[in-house]
């Protein structure tokens, strides 16, 4: 994994919003497209141009936009088997906290469609990958699309164990833990495919953060086991993969609502250096959690590992302002080391494919706002 050797890199979460012609295709709405063959060639088609567009904007690390995946963590779901899912059946959605409670009216406006619940995906069989064909076109539309560019590297997402069928119910496996290392298992082929392509593996893992707040309301040592059993489960399924080559992008949720219940950083960061990565890509740009730059005065960055800052933030539509971003970066190279700093983005910029945070327009301004407050913290770390 590239460090800021001589200047300070940038990068984004992974999630970018879909071109229109790729949808009128295929999306999470209407299933599979009705021509997989035309689907498959506007998807390389716009992968390509995703790729040339993040170049073009002075990104340094980039990737495919997720566009080969319907969603960023239940896609996993059809590339397994073992689960089934079923619409009659709902699930409550804890991962939104007593959010949900606090602003009834606000969650039922902004998430209709989970408001009352979500389709449990149940495992009711042997969990195995099964269909390597997605994430097989995946790799070969980016790897194609970097042949036209000039980047310092590329990356690629994968769902972590925490968040994959988090609306989801054991009814196969004896134990919690044997399910859950089934899923990091399946995983593993995953992981291994997209290291084996010579790109960098980044693990999304936004649950982990998420649970943090119904299950210490159950109990605080609940969410240290629930959390601390995932982990391991995670780093199970990275075994065969030198850290340095793994991000791990831990998050709080994209959706807009007030997030109240959070997690605090400070009480989960010691669960996060856990995970064998090379790099920790966590949100810091959003007026809920920019503080949490204090965190790092205490806790300190293992060795040899980077850390990825949110400087622009998803949450907002207003535009970073370039001397913002780079006090940001320059204040966190202050903390950890300035090689050791790669500028990024909170998280994702579509939430699924039908799904944008900010308009198109609004998140390439963003965009080049992080890069021209990189190249200001530039200057002032480096001198030039």
């Amino acid at each position: 994994m590239k460090r800021s050797e001589d200047r300070v890199l940038t990068t984004h979460v992974g999630s970018l919003p879909r071109p229109a012609q790729l949808l009128e295709l295929s999306n999470i709405r209407k299933g599979p497209p009705e021509d997989p063959q035309e689907y498959a060639r506007r998807l390389r088609l716009a992968v390509a141009d995703i790729v040339r567009e993040q170049a073009a904007v002075g990104l340094d690390i980039i990737n495919d936009g997720e566009f080969g995946k319907e969603s960023w963590a239940n896609y996993v779901l059809r590339r397994m088997s073992g689960f089934q899912s079923r619409p009659d059946q709902l699930h409550p959605i804890e991962w939104l906290g007593r959010d949900r409670e606090r602003f009834a009216e606000m969650v039922a406006e902004e998430l209709p469609n989970v408001v009352n619940g979500v389709p449990t995906e149940a495992c009711i069989g042997p969990i195995a990958y099964r269909d390597r064909g997605p994430i097989d076109s995946a790799i070969d539309n980016l790897k194609a699309a970097l042949g036209a560019v000039q980047v310092t590297e590329a990356f690629m997402t994968a769902v972590a164990p925490a968040s994959t069928a988090y609306d989801g119910v054991n009814e196969y496996y004896s134990s919690e833990r044997e399910y859950v290392f089934a899923i990091a298992e399946a995983l593993r082929v995953e992981y291994e495919a997209i290291h084996h392509a010579g790109l960098l593996v980044q693990v999304d893992d936004a649950v982990l953060a998420n649970m943090y707040d119904a299950l210490t309301q159950k109990s605080p040592q609940r969410y240290r086991e629930w959390a601390e059993l995932r982990v391991a489960a995670l780093n199970h399924a990275l075994r065969n993969i030198p850290e340095e080559r793994v991000r791990y992008h831990v998050c709080f949720g994209s959706w807009h609502l007030p997030h109240l219940c959070d997690a605090p950083l400070e009480d989960i960061v010691d669960l996060i250096l856990e995970v064998r990565a090379g790099a920790y890509s966590i949100e810091a740009a959003n007026p809920r959690h920019e503080h949490e730059w204090r965190v790092w005065e205490k806790v300190k960055l293992p060795p040899q590992r980077l850390l990825i800052p949110g400087v622009i933030t998803h949450h907002l539509v207003m535009v970073e302002h370039p001397r913002l971003v780079a006090d940001r970066i320059v204040r966190y190279a202050r903390l950890v080391g300035r090689e050791r700093v790669i500028a990024g983005t909170d998280c994702g910029f579509a939430q699924v494919d039908t799904l944008r945070r900010v308009h198109p327009k609004v998140m390439w301004a963003k965009f080049a706002s992080l890069v021209e407050g990189a190249r200001l913290a530039t200057r002032e770390l480096w001198g030039k």
